[in-house]
């Protein structure tokens, strides 16, 4: 559900379109073109996936840690993403989730020190709508509020 471009929607809100500009959505070293709106803003960004293991998805041993990286550039900014699931449990996966953020533009390192908790609030948000997405099938694009 991570890696399959056709379900991303699904479970980030925001995402107005996200389409692979070469490669394979999901597999390493494809570049996709991002455009989320937060709001009345549109944001447009490059993602490249970076590391993906393993790459068979299918079949996976309970002791293995899955991993799954990207980047996404967007103007004035740099973000680094780092995914590990593992088993947790019967029917339960820990999900461990990783993000940096650089910023090159003056306005976005000054804005960084005070949106620090809306990054985190977002990626909570994410995870939590992951979650309902894979166990209940909840669509964020038909959830209201």
């Amino acid at each position: 559900m991570l890696a399959d471009s056709a379900h991303v929607p699904k479970w980030v809100r925001g995402v107005v379109l996200h389409e692979p500009l070469n490669g394979l959505h999901g597999q390493v070293g494809t570049k996709s073109r991002v455009v989320m709106r937060m709001g009345q803003q549109e944001m447009e960004a490059i993602e490249t996936i970076t590391r993906r293991e393993p790459a068979d998805l299918h079949g996976i041993p309970k002791d293995a840690v899955v991993r799954f990286e990207r980047e996404i550039v967007a103007e004035g900014m740099w973000n680094a993403a780092r995914e590990r699931l593992t088993e947790a449990g019967p029917e339960m996966t820990l999900w461990v989730s990783e993000n940096e953020f650089r910023f090159s533009s003056l306005p976005m390192r000054l804005g960084a020190t005070f949106l620090r908790g809306a990054f985190r609030k977002r990626s909570q948000q994410h995870m939590q709508d992951f979650k309902a997405f894979a166990e209940q099938g909840t669509d964020v694009r038909e959830a209201k509020g």
